[in-house]
């Protein structure tokens, strides 16, 4: 019997708005609680877990470059378990759930936590002339935010990449901005379903606490009109704004990744089982056109169409890596993104995939639905896809 991997379900924080409601808790705190949260969800027990992989971008505080062991050790695994951090820019959190797939599938686990995080409004300054000295007068502070946003090699945002796809596709200024509106609605109409995946956390107040038990970008209210009158961000006479891009945000997302017959034995109730993935290189200068090749070659290996597919989680980094997809892949609006996305919720790239696959999953199960495929496009010029198939009882 071949050996399946299978989902069993996971949780994730609210996502907080940058420089709001998160910015006080250390990013490993947003990770141990997620990772609670998972296990609670699951009737897992941390004794039970072999492996945590935690995806990340962006290392912040003292625990940072070790914050997958951190978190593992605070979250109550044994100390006997192992951990690792790994890093595929906006696809980290899709790539922490491949690679504890991996591990099982080598034989060196069964049962896995993985998904990831970021606390972006934790981000450091640096004084990049400090370690060695350096001469008199003022020296620059260097934000470290902005190199997780620029492409390595033009040094161009990665805004001015989205410019790059729409100028080489002549995508136009209003769809974006379309696009953009039906993601904050579809954010405010699934308030309910995304409910169901959030652990509600505590936060500071002024001098107080409260549960922040909600993501706190959407905005469900705004209009077409607003979104047109917003200037454009990367380019002079552009057409990205800060309203067809993905919002800067802070949270953690984790799900149980397992051997499935090692699963069933503890008792813990499949979801999905992970098929296969796709991870391609693309230009870097239009690395929104990501998520095209790797879905592609992802149908094309599984003898599949994009019709074939009941439901995809494509991530809107900007909304016109969404209209590319569509337009490329002939994929229905009807059948993507219906609970808002990187545009409504945000984006913190460790969690995102995380998040997607946990929509996916809730998607196809609400539905009774079975093929789902997490996609998204990543700096540098890459794109990942990952298909998952519900499994039936």
């Amino acid at each position: 019997m071949q050996q399946e991997i299978i989902l069993a379900g996971g949780m994730r924080t609210p996502f907080g708005d940058f420089g709001k409601s998160l910015k006080d808790i250390p990013l490993a705190g947003l990770g141990i609680h997620a990772t609670k949260a998972c296990l609670d969800k699951t009737n897992l027990k941390a004794d039970d877990v072999d492996h945590l992989v935690w995806g990340n971008v962006l290392p912040v505080d003292q625990e940072g470059y070790l914050a997958a062991r951190y978190i593992a050790i605070e979250a109550g695994l044994p100390v006997e378990s192992a951990a690792l951090n790994v890093s595929r820019a906006c696809g980290s959190g899709s790539q922490a759930i491949i690679t504890a797939a991996e591990q099982i599938l080598s034989g060196h686990g069964s049962i896995a936590v993985a998904g990831g995080g970021e606390n972006f409004s934790r981000a450091h300054f640096a004084v990049t002339t400090g370690r060695w000295g350096h001469k008199r007068g003022p020296q620059t502070m260097v934000d470290t935010l902005d190199w997780a946003y620029r492409d390595p090699f033009s040094l161009e945002l990665m805004g001015e990449t989205a410019e790059n796809l729409a100028d080489d596709n002549q995508y136009q200024r209003e769809p974006m901005d379309e696009y953009a509106l039906t993601s904050q609605q579809r954010a405010g109409a699934a308030r309910d379903f995304l409910s169901r995946h959030i652990a509600p956390i505590e936060v500071r107040e002024r001098k107080a606490t409260r549960m922040m038990d909600e993501d706190e970008y959407p905005r469900p209210q705004v209009t077409l009109e607003k979104l047109a009158a917003m200037q454009p961000v990367f380019r002079e006479n552009g057409m990205v704004t800060a309203g067809n891009s993905s919002g800067v945000t802070d949270g953690a997302a984790m799900v149980v990744v397992a051997d499935r017959a090692k699963a069933e034995a503890l008792g813990v109730e499949p979801v999905a089982r992970i098929v296969d993935w796709k991870i391609v290189g693309v230009p870097p200068r239009i690395m929104g056109c990501g998520p095209v090749p790797a879905i592609r070659k992802l149908l094309e290996k599984h003898e599949l169409k994009s019709g074939d597919i009941d439901y995809y989680e494509i991530n809107e980094a900007f909304a016109v890596v969404n209209l590319h997809a569509e337009k490329q892949l002939d994929v229905s609006r009807e059948r993507c993104n219906l609970y808002g996305g990187g545009i409504s919720l945000g984006h913190p790239p460790g969690a995102t995939g995380a998040r997607m696959t946990l929509v996916a999953m809730q998607h196809l199960v609400e539905n009774e639905q079975d093929k789902a495929i997490i996609s998204m496009c990543m700096g540098a010029g890459q794109g990942l896809a990952m298909l998952i198939e519900r499994v039936r009882h």
